[in-house]
């Protein structure tokens, strides 16, 4: 007999949709193919017009930032027991063309003139006063900013209170907060961005270079005697804003031939040879520990020099960025609107460096603010074992110690994550525009 199977009461019937059909089930995604997912939606909701060479270059000066100081800012463990800083390039010059490659501020304030200027343009457009304008742009700087500040004064008050070394205090401080000195020198340029487009910054390059190219010249003539060492801290300013006028000058199109890219690569490389060879300017980009000139601090003709080539490759480079990353030619279809697609979808290599990319923007200021704590904190709770670890508390004074310093990098990266995940809203709600926030009566 066959099989006969008797409904009852408590089954129900399947579910039929509107014209009979049976609703579609959910597909349910692997990891890989949710990870797949979420770089394709990242890149469809990235505009066509956004350029996504300058937010390689942003994401580029943020990084060298942050593996130049975790590369040359060494914390040494001393006899007395308190903690002094040291840097590897003092006992080993060989390693100076690393700051050749980890030195990108130049690059930092390039990009930060051309967005700076498109900012102001929209802001004109759309009716903004400067004043909202530029308080919008300086939240995103002092928001974050305060709130490192704010957990190294509970620091600095814990360690006090517990007797820690003036010298130990001392260089945990330095190497904490002097990463933001730049910070400060940003912030004042940016709020002279409209002069800047109103003097016009292709003038402006030329004097803010004469000026940098006077300065060292009295010093070379006269010495750091009196006031001409004052004198020469106007390169903090004049120095820095080369690459920044330049980046306005390159929003407004002056520089969209590729010839002008090739002349500031070439002559800033020349005029950066130069000065190294014949005239006693330092290699290093950076400053180094016992060093009698320093072309960081504050910027000098070879700094400004070397600054001028990077931004010149800078400019080269951003035809094969843009192809590197998948930047489309024409506006790229929704997620939502083709979702039996996008289930099966596969991002490609392109699209991928592009998610890396932006995400690291959408944290650059958290990454920069909080790395040299991360490196800091590692350096400290470590001592809790009981021993000095080699590549963080000795002195960098062999090939030996980048070896360990480079197995530590990963140690920092996790620490920085750690403190990513802790203030990373901050950040984000740095960036929310003024006027959006609620009203409250």
């Amino acid at each position: 007999m066959a099989d006969v199977r008797v409904s009852t009461e408590n089954e129900r019937p399947a579910p039929v949709a509107w014209g009979g059909l049976a609703p579609a089930r959910p597909v349910r995604l692997t990891p890989v193919q949710r990870l797949h997912r979420a770089v394709l939606r990242i890149d469809a909701a990235t505009p066509v017009s956004r350029d996504r060479a300058v937010d390689v270059l942003r994401a580029y000066s943020i990084l060298g930032v942050v593996l130049g100081h975790w590369l040359v800012s060494a914390v040494v463990l001393r006899a007395g027991g308190h903690l002094a800083g040291d840097s590897p390039l003092r006992h080993m010059p060989a390693l100076t063309p690393v700051t050749w490659l980890l030195q990108p501020l130049a690059l930092f304030f390039f990009v930060g003139g051309r967005v700076g200027s498109q900012s102001c343009t929209s802001a004109a457009a759309t009716g903004t006063r400067y004043r909202t304008w530029l308080a919008q742009r300086l939240r995103q700087l002092v928001r974050p900013t305060s709130a490192l500040l704010g957990v190294w004064m509970l620091v600095l008050i814990g360690l006090a209170v517990e007797g820690v070394a003036f010298e130990t205090i001392r260089t945990l401080l330095r190497l904490a907060v002097s990463p933001l000195w730049f910070l400060c020198v940003y912030a004042v340029i940016t709020a002279a961005t409209p002069l800047i487009r109103r003097c016009g910054a292709g003038r402006l390059v030329l004097v803010a270079f004469a000026l940098v190219m006077a300065t060292d010249l009295v010093r070379g003539l006269v010495g750091d005697l009196g006031w001409v060492g004052s004198l020469r801290w106007l390169n903090v300013f004049t120095g820095w804003l080369v690459p920044y006028a330049l980046g306005v000058f390159w929003a407004e199109g002056g520089l969209a031939r590729r010839r002008y890219a090739v002349g500031m690569f070439v002559c800033g490389a020349a005029g950066l040879t130069g000065l190294v060879l014949w005239c006693d300017y330092p290699a290093s980009m950076v400053g180094v520990p016992g060093a009698a000139l320093s072309n960081l601090n504050p910027p000098s003709l070879a700094a400004v020099c070397f600054g001028l080539a990077q931004c010149g490759l800078g400019l080269l480079l951003c035809g094969p960025l843009r192809r590197l990353t998948g930047q489309p030619t024409q506006p790229v279809p929704s997620l939502s609107a083709c979702a039996p697609y996008a289930a099966g979808a596969r991002a490609t290599a392109g699209q991928f460096c592009w998610a890396a990319v932006a995400l690291l923007n959408l944290s650059a200021m958290t990454i920069f603010l909080w790395h040299q704590t991360s490196m800091l904190a590692t350096t400290v709770f470590s001592l809790g074992f009981g021993q000095r670890w080699p590549g963080l508390h000795t002195a960098p004074e062999d090939p030996h110690w980048v070896g360990f310093r480079l197995v530590w990098i990963p140690v920092f990266i996790c620490a920085l994550a750690a403190f990513w995940l802790a203030f990373k809203d901050v950040e984000k709600a740095a960036r929310r525009p003024i006027d959006s926030r609620p009203i409250i009566k």
